[in-house]
């Protein structure tokens, strides 16, 4: 990079960049600097990005590449990256790829040897698990829930064990039904965290037992409107078995001298327990 630009002056370098999920201000400058130095701008929507650059009066020309027309018109963008022009990729809010288009061309980008650029960013998944107050030593993003009810009831059946947080998108006409099916098997009492219209006027989060979270959202209609993100805790079943007494004083006794995962390990194998059991039990009594 030379004179402070942004953008490499070798061109052919496709950049990922997140926008604004809500709020403005969120944008970074970086992601400014980029997308005034590039030559094109690949966008979900133009008209919906537009009025994006408009506010930071920029002026780079956009790209149209959906879900519609991504796998025909990547090889169009390659093409013009191996000639030398720099591209920088958006989706209509957040970071690209995430439930946003963005992986065909990525994916052409990489075979092709283009160089990739990926700026950090405003994402709703991170965004919402951040203040969720659920687990997120351990999560995974299953992006939109099926739109039809058997499908969301087997992916609730896929995740009912799991013990990591999982976290969906879901759209505002559809969350009475997804949540009923989440009930259904899941049940009443698993924690669960809505959190919608992240960063703009009207945020909200919300974490209740299933059953409650429920009747909290049908008190107000207005509590079922805008982008919504549901985090759902994970399984307890296992932390919540009896662990022996003989193992858990060998695991105190073996933390002194081991990493407590290794110490964890150790103990369980003895006592032919679960060690994720144990190295929850003592990151909770021993740390």
């Amino acid at each position: 990079m030379t004179d402070n630009k942004t953008v490499s002056a070798e061109g052919a370098t496709l950049y990922i960049v997140p926008t604004p999920i809500g709020n403005l201000g969120d944008i970074t400058q970086r992601a400014l600097d980029v997308l005034a130095q590039v030559d094109i701008i690949a966008a979900e929507d133009t008209r919906h990005t537009g009025k994006l650059l408009a506010h930071f009066n920029i002026q780079t020309k956009t790209f149209a590449l959906h879900d519609h027309n991504e796998q025909h018109k990547a090889q169009a963008l390659v093409d013009k990256l191996l000639s030398g022009q720099s591209i920088a990729l958006v989706s209509d809010a957040g970071t690209p790829l995430i439930s946003d288009p963005g992986y065909h061309l990525v994916n052409q980008c990489r075979q092709a040897g283009v160089k990739v650029v990926p700026l950090p960013g405003a994402c709703a998944v991170i965004t919402a698990l951040s203040a969720s107050g659920l687990p997120s030593d351990r999560f995974s993003f299953e992006g939109f829930l099926p739109a039809k009810s058997k499908g969301r009831k087997d992916k609730f059946l896929e995740i009912a064990k799991v013990e990591r947080t999982c976290i969906f998108y879901e759209s505002p006409h559809r969350i009475n039904e997804s949540l009923q099916d989440m009930l259904e098997i899941l049940g009443p009492d698993r924690q669960v965290v809505l959190a919608r219209e992240l960063t703009k006027t009207f945020e909200t989060i919300q974490g209740l037992p299933l059953g409650e979270l429920i009747e909290w959202i049908n008190q107000d209609e207005n509590r079922k409107r805008g982008e919504m993100v549901l985090l759902i805790h994970g399984s307890r079943e296992e932390s919540n078995q009896a662990l022996p007494e003989e193992a858990l004083r060998s695991l105190a006794i073996l933390s002194k001298e081991l990493p407590l995962k290794k110490a964890a390990a150790l103990a369980a194998e003895i006592y032919n327990v679960k060690k994720n059991a144990l190295y929850k039990w003592g990151l909770e009594n021993l740390s």
